[in-house]
């Protein structure tokens, strides 16, 4: 079975043609965290990361989102090029 995470951010690095999102990891996080996270707090962090409830969907974002043509593409230490 194939599975795939299905993104309509088409101004993010890893947003491929089709609406996927090509990322290896990706971090899901409440709206709450990553308003108040720098933005290098990315998925190879996730470990060391508290569990939050969000509530509803809509209090959730995505964490991994970079920006396309953006020097951030290596802010975690992490080479973000597919």
């Amino acid at each position: 079975m194939s599975q795939h995470i299905h993104c309509i951010v088409n101004d993010c690095h890893y947003w491929k043609q089709g609406n996927l999102c090509v990322a290896n990891e990706i971090l899901v996080a409440t709206d709450k965290f990553g308003a108040n996270q720098p933005e290098n707090v990315d998925a190879s962090m996730s470990n060391q990361l508290t569990a939050q409830s969000a509530g509803s969907c809509m209090e959730t974002c995505c964490k991994s989102y970079i920006p396309k043509g953006s020097n951030k593409i290596t802010q975690d230490g992490v080479n973000k090029i597919f």
